[in-house]
């Protein structure tokens, strides 16, 4: 087996696409059809579940390390936006959101959070709307928190406050 150096580490706070923010918690070697295969132990403490991921295909399947401040600050300008309604029909535009909020994308994910996010006097929300709202700013925050290392509740207050403000 390659002792290729990767770019995950042990403990290491990662973003699967189709999970959100998760950790490396062990690195383990398992014998699948007579081949040594070596993988990725995630968990995802909030979701209470742990993935394997190959280590030959963790960058394949599109896991990448937490977002760089950068893009979290670019993600956070992406939230004090006008808000951008397609006219395509709910079915096509849901299909989108959950493309965008299962691509690991943060900037994708905070426009998805933009562009759903309802002021109080706004209309109701459907409760698919609601749905793929809630998916994406909890994204978000898991991983606005981990990569300031603080409480998802801090976070949150963050993207509401955001969120609240672009309207006055």
């Amino acid at each position: 087996m390659s002792k290729k150096k990767s770019e995950f580490s042990l403990e290491q706070f990662v973003v699967y696409p189709a999970h959100g923010v998760g950790k490396i918690v062990s690195v383990e070697t398992q014998d699948v059809a007579g081949f040594e295969l070596e993988l990725f132990v995630i968990s995802f403490e909030k979701d209470k579940m742990t993935l394997s991921v190959p280590t030959n295909k963790a960058a394949e399947v599109g896991m990448r390390a937490l977002a760089t401040p950068d893009v979290v600050s670019h993600a956070m300008k992406t939230l004090k936006g006008k808000a951008k309604v397609k006219k395509a029909m709910w079915s096509r535009r849901a299909q989108e959101y959950e493309q965008k909020i299962n691509s690991g994308d943060l900037i994708a994910i905070a426009e998805v959070v933009r562009d759903l996010h309802r002021q109080d006097d706004q209309r109701e929300q459907s409760y698919s709307e609601r749905q793929l709202y809630e998916a994406a700013l909890e994204r978000l925050t898991r991983e606005f928190a981990a990569v300031a290392g603080s409480d998802e509740s801090v976070a949150s207050e963050e993207i509401t406050s955001v969120l609240v403000g672009r309207a006055a």
